[in-house]
């Protein structure tokens, strides 16, 4: 928690969140803050389903842990880096949390050849999906900065000719 939040009074015994492994869960105040964003955002993520608090105390108020922020943080990561939607997000966040649970039936050895070659199979296609929204986007980029490279070069040539002599013909 950062040191200029405000502490609240404990919440009455009802109301207390229960722990996680992971640490201490936060109010969303706290993780909006820690996280950078605001509490609207944080709610607006999981109305998605790009997030799910780690908790929720008896009376509903919502609990972040550690995991949650840095899935916020890897959201803005996927929003400021790679310039991806909210819901190519989704499909990258869907994908990622599928991957993980192939890998954990994959490693727990309980499946037959058959079976882990379907697994496999799975993961290359929801890789090979998200490879698609990105190699999308990358199209959209270069063909927006060879359109600002054509701009440019057409002021570079507007530039120089206003840098020509007045006598000279152009």
């Amino acid at each position: 928690m950062s040191s200029g939040a405000s502490r609240r009074p404990a919440a009455p015994d009802s109301e207390q969140p229960k722990r996680h492994a992971d640490g201490e869960l936060l109010g969303i105040g706290a993780a909006a803050a820690c996280a950078g964003v605001s509490e609207r955002a944080l709610r607006y993520y999981q109305q998605l389903g790009l997030i799910t608090p780690a908790g929720c105390t008896q009376g509903g108020l919502r609990r972040y842990s550690q995991a949650d922020l840095e899935r916020v943080a890897w959201i803005r990561q996927l929003q400021s880096l790679l310039g991806l939607s909210l819901d190519e997000i989704g499909v990258v966040l869907r994908t990622d949390d599928r991957l993980t649970q192939l890998r954990l039936a994959y490693y727990r050895g309980s499946i037959s050849d058959a079976g882990r070659r379907e697994l496999i199979s799975e993961s290359q296609a929801l890789l090979q999906e998200v490879r698609q929204t990105l190699k999308a986007k990358r199209t959209a980029i270069d063909t927006f900065l060879a359109d600002l490279d054509g701009r440019i070069q057409r002021t570079d040539e507007l530039l120089a000719q206003l840098e020509e002599p007045a006598g000279k013909p152009s």
